[in-house]
């Protein structure tokens, strides 16, 4: 028997799409017993959630571990996004521009940097934007969009407009994993893509990662690192992960423990 609400039609779909891996609208349609149009609504929800990546006429499922949202990912190694937070916040100089990503460790860094003077900083993320809302010494600029309520952060064509309008000294990635062949991975196209577009307008770019997110790729989405570019990890971080980035011509700073 179909699901009697939204929400359960919803979920079925996800767990179909990840254990058969395509659906097509049409097949969904029948098997659920709704409109196609009923079918395309739901699948724009799910994709905005972060659970599913769309196909042309159907869905195909990101992975087979929801993504947690950015409030469950807030308590995760937490001394070490500290430790990188504090070290990524040193490099900064006063009257610079920075640009900064959505995600918690990009969220410690806007926090490290509430005291500072003569800096303008522009973000996607909402923890980044209530950490400088009170920062005297910063003008800040967000670069609006589409809110992807996992994550916390702006995406879309309207924060893309807005990116392109402006130029950075440096700019700050998250990631939900980053591996030596292919760059930074993330649950959703429209991240990965804008990642792309964030490197391209700074002068530096430094990709923040903990330890466990080296070598680590969750989900199918990813963005593509410059030639030259920094990866700020911490002591936790495999020697052979280290090894790998650094033989690649990867810039690796092991940022000291917090207070060091």
């Amino acid at each position: 028997m179909p699901p009697t609400t939204s929400r359960a039609r919803r979920d079925r779909i996800v767990h179909l799409a990840t254990t058969t891996g395509l659906a097509s609208v049409e097949e969904l349609s029948r098997l659920f017993d709704v409109t196609p149009s009923t079918i395309r609504r739901d699948l724009a929800q799910l994709t905005a959630q972060g659970r599913l990546a769309r196909t042309y006429g159907g869905a195909m499922a990101l992975t087979a571990h929801p993504e947690a949202s950015l409030r469950q990912r807030t308590g995760e190694a937490y001394e070490e996004k500290r430790a990188i937070a504090q070290w990524a916040a040193r490099q900064v100089e006063s009257g610079e521009t920075l640009l900064l990503d959505a995600g918690t460790t990009v969220g410690a860094l806007a926090h490290e940097l509430c005291s500072a003077k003569e800096l303008t900083i522009a973000t996607t993320g909402l923890t980044a934007l209530h950490a400088l809302s009170g920062a005297e010494g910063v003008h800040v600029e967000c670069l609006g969009g589409t809110l992807r309520p996992l994550s916390e952060g702006f995406v879309g064509p309207l924060t893309e407009a807005a990116l392109e309008r402006m130029s950075f000294d440096r700019v700050f990635l998250g990631a939900d994993g980053v591996t030596v062949d292919r760059g930074i991975c993330e649950a959703d196209l429209r991240q990965t893509r804008l990642k792309e577009l964030m490197c391209r307008r700074a002068d530096h770019v430094y990709v923040l990662a903990h330890g466990a997110k080296l070598g680590r790729a969750p989900f199918h989405a990813w963005a593509t690192l410059p030639g030259e570019w920094t990866l700020v990890t911490d002591a936790t971080a495999p020697a052979a992960q280290v090894e790998a980035f650094e033989a690649r011509g990867v810039r690796v700073e092991i940022a000291p423990p917090a207070g060091a």
